[in-house]
């Protein structure tokens, strides 16, 4: 199933703003009280929003509560993953990795079956993204805990996304959906920062509030846009495209952070281009 022209453009903007605020993340000197800002943030806009979409269908309960303890997981994880490792060892593993885990459980969950066309292009996309943790050379063997933790994280990341593409589509409308699970899966995170961390959460909005504030709000976009593109296409072309957003972080790093870029990863790069040509040319 091809996604439409204006699908792509919205995952591809989805995936941008993700890479956005993952940098605002990385330049952040706490990393779990910013994650804690950003999902504060995200559940106050959505407690906003639910004001105006009212309560989602009965059907959408079971999916938007699973989804919640799995996002949740997922954040620990990717927290864990970042103690042991730099963000471009995990990250890339963490998010090309899920694709292909949705392409197996939307096939088996939604009976979604990608043309031979569109396994092609997401394994290009996949295998382009993952090679990203390899840009540098060998990975040593003290960075096989990190990957461990990292696949972990893209398991996580698959199962929302399958969760989530199930949900919003057994609702009468998208938006019910997108506004309470950005304010339910915000209350965990913010209730254990509240119980752990309290005599460092002042000093920290003090010093940085805007970041954490700015990151909330890109997530909370970027996130709403991938959950509406779900509603519309295939799950796995969705997922393929929306981790593009590690392409974009590379860049990112290597235009504005001054990170290098190097031949290696203009080679994923290359690869990432194709797997998404493929996708929608033939998928």
């Amino acid at each position: 199933m091809i996604l439409q022209f204006h699908l792509v453009l919205l995952v591809l903007l989805a995936a941008l703003i993700h890479a956005f605020w993952n940098a605002v993340v990385k330049s952040a000197g706490d990393r779990v009280l910013t994650m804690t800002l950003i999902h504060f943030t995200g559940a106050m806009i959505g407690g906003v929003a639910i004001f105006f979409v009212g309560l989602p269908d009965p059907a959408v309960w079971p999916y938007l509560l699973i989804s919640v303890v799995v996002h949740n997981f997922y954040y620990l994880f990717l927290l864990l993953s970042y103690r042991v490792g730099d963000l471009s060892e995990v990250y890339p593993i963490a998010r090309g990795s899920s694709p292909l885990l949705v392409v197996a459980l939307a096939m088996v969950l939604a009976g979604e079956v990608p043309t031979a066309g569109a396994m092609a292009g997401i394994a290009l996309v996949s295998v382009g993204i993952v090679s990203l943790t390899f840009a540098k050379g060998r990975i040593s063997r003290a960075g096989m805990k990190p990957i461990g933790l990292a696949l972990i994280t893209g398991t996580l990341i698959a199962s929302y996304t399958v969760i989530d593409g199930l949900g919003i589509r057994s609702g009468a409308s998208p938006w019910p959906y997108i506004a309470w699970l950005n304010f339910l899966e915000g209350v965990p995170i913010t209730l254990w920062a509240l119980s752990r961390r309290t005599p460092d959460i002042k000093p920290f909005l003090v010093s940085s509030w805007k970041p954490g504030v700015l990151g909330g709000s890109l997530a909370l976009l970027a996130y709403a846009a991938a959950l509406y593109a779900l509603n519309e296409g295939a799950m796995a072309h969705v997922s393929a495209l929306r981790e593009t957003s590690v392409l974009f972080a590379t860049l990112i790093g290597a235009l504005v952070l001054k990170e290098g870029f190097g031949w290696r990863r203009i080679v994923c790069a290359l690869l990432i281009t194709a797997g998404i040509f493929i996708l929608q040319v033939f998928g």
